[in-house]
């Protein structure tokens, strides 16, 4: 009684969390295109710019948002034609360089493990969307992704619209994005906080212990459909070390769990197609695994 207790709990607050991130995001980002144009975020996140990577990176680790509220930001991005490779370099780093993540990871593992961490999140995120970019991935975003709401008729009038009408105008899109987004959002919560209510911890420490040769693919995988925020991830690792888990685990726990989650993927299915889907997922647990074992293997 009280796993399920716990899991209606976990999705009342998600569900309050993520609805209120999603639209006040989509709303600010509404708000950026109406005053920063196209053009100039295609030049500043331009792929042939090499300093593009560098700066979708940057934005990303300013921009803490978790793994789902990055969507209607990279929604923003595609509407005004951003270079692909830096859209992805975004979408890989905003939730995993989030400065919670790396200050209680700096309280809790020390400086070493956190700029370890920081360094990889930001190697491997660059690099993946620079190679994503270059193996054409681009064709497997779906065509609807690039476009905007219409806008309703029946305006009427002609001439400069007023002032309320710019704000109503991207809260309707705002609106229309999040309805479009909503069973995707239900459904993902659901299946993530079942999860995070009838798994117990203490199972996890056991199958992605030290002495387990799987410990950290296995961790990885696990971080993904285990949704938890950041403010939840290093005390619960923390506690997860303290029953004997390894710290390559961790890590693989950490960025599974932080890069991608269940909720996020499938939102992502409304921009983009399987294989695209299928490459982000190996990337992050490409991501968590890597790490996982050099932190392991150097024991830093």
């Amino acid at each position: 009684m009280e796993n399920w207790q716990q899991t209606f709990e976990m999705f009342v607050i998600l569900a309050v969390e993520l609805t209120a991130l999603f639209l006040i995001i989509s709303y600010f980002v509404g708000v950026l295109q109406e005053y920063v144009p196209p053009s100039r975020i295609q030049h500043i996140l331009s792929s042939k710019n090499g300093k593009g990577y560098v700066f979708a990176a940057f934005l990303g680790a300013i921009t803490p948002f978790c793994s789902c509220s990055t969507i209607p930001f990279l929604k923003g991005l595609l509407r005004a034609r951003a270079g692909f490779g830096t859209m992805m370099v975004f979408l890989f780093a905003s939730p995993l360089l989030n400065p919670i993540i790396i200050g209680l990871m700096i309280l809790t593992f020390g400086w070493g493990i956190a700029l370890y961490y920081a360094g990889m999140a930001l190697v491997v995120s660059i690099t993946a969307g620079y190679l994503l970019e270059k193996l054409g991935f681009e064709q497997y975003v779906k065509a609807e992704a690039y476009e905007a709401p219409k806008p309703k008729c029946g305006s009427g009038g002609s001439g400069p619209a007023p002032e309320i009408s710019k704000w109503r105008r991207i809260w309707d899109q705002t609106w229309t994005d999040f309805k479009k987004a909503l069973p995707y959002l239900l459904l993902g919560i659901s299946i993530g906080s079942l999860i995070y209510g009838v798994v117990p911890t203490d199972l996890i420490a056991k199958y992605a212990s030290e002495e387990n040769l799987f410990a950290i693919p296995v961790a990885a995988v696990i971080g993904i459909p285990l949704y938890i925020r950041s403010e939840a991830i290093i005390p619960l690792s923390a506690a997860l070390a303290a029953k004997g888990m390894g710290l390559g685990a961790i890590m693989a726990l950490i960025i599974g769990s932080g890069g991608a989650s269940l909720t996020e993927v499938i939102l992502l299915k409304s921009m983009f197609k399987n294989r695209m889907i299928l490459a982000f997922l190996m990337v992050v647990l490409g991501m968590a695994v890597l790490s996982g074992v050099i932190l392991a293997l150097t024991n830093l």
